[in-house]
């Protein structure tokens, strides 16, 4: 099955997202995983069994500046995404995050 990592980094300060609450969720809302990002930023594997559907990472991001005495402007982030049918039952999806207290960004990284 697809499995799926993610990276967040501060671009403010030009250092890893440390302790940064990453969720996975289906379509319907649920929830598949949960995870800290590590000291690096990284979550290695948020999941190793994504199924063909859309899906919705989410980041708590106004938690996370606000751990660091930090006003931010969004207090999430959440990134859609499609693993289609066709896919190969072996891709992974990295999903990384640029992150300030003001901004964002995303890609499919690899």
């Amino acid at each position: 099955m697809a499995s799926l990592s993610t990276h967040v980094l501060d671009t403010a300060t030009g250092r890893p997202a440390a302790g940064l609450r990453v969720t996975l969720e289906a379509a319907d809302g649920s929830v598949l995983a949960e995870a800290l990002t590590d000291d690096d930023g990284r979550v290695g594997t948020l999941a190793g069994d994504l199924t063909a559907e859309d899906h919705r990472i989410r980041f708590d991001t106004g938690a996370w500046f606000a751990g660091q005495g930090i006003e931010a402007f969004y207090p999430e982030v959440v990134v859609a995404f499609t693993v289609a049918a066709d896919e190969p039952s072996d891709e992974h999806f990295h999903v990384p995050l640029l992150l300030s207290p003001f901004g964002y960004s995303t890609y499919r990284g690899s």
